[in-house]
């Protein structure tokens, strides 16, 4: 998968010049669409099928600052997925490589009117597109 790129903006910083913190769980939101975009499941796709995917955790451990005008890359990985709750990995690095953020996030899958769904048997296709981009 492609890393998603976002470039921090002025309004993301704090008095000091820094990336506020509350910024980078809105980075993984983005990065997690266009993750679930490449997988060919964006979430208008989702959204028209009857799929809600809600967060349900959020973690996340700061390693470096950002600030104004920096390019952060955020990879997204499947780090565990068992049919009801999907948890992804985001690692974000600046232009230079290094690490400026490792996050998780869990989710899981409902109907519109907040019923679990079970993908494998009511959604069979993303399923395997999930489960075919699990990464040890």
């Amino acid at each position: 998968m492609k890393a998603y790129k976002h470039t921090v903006q002025y309004y993301e910083t704090d008095k000091m010049g820094i990336t506020h913190h509350s910024n980078y769980v809105r980075w993984m939101e983005e990065a997690r669409i266009d993750f679930l975009k490449q997988l060919g499941w964006d979430y208008a796709r989702l959204e028209k099928e009857g799929i809600i995917s809600p967060t349900v955790e959020v973690s996340c451990k700061y390693k470096r600052s950002t600030t104004f005008s920096d390019d952060v890359f955020i990879i997204v990985k499947i780090r565990e997925f068992k049919g009801v709750k999907l948890i992804l990995d985001y690692s974000m690095k600046n232009a230079e490589g290094a690490v400026v953020a490792e996050c998780e996030s869990v989710h899981c899958f409902i109907s519109k009117e907040g019923k679990p769904i079970r993908l494998a048997k009511e959604f069979p296709e993303f399923n395997k597109a999930i489960t075919d981009n699990i990464e040890d």
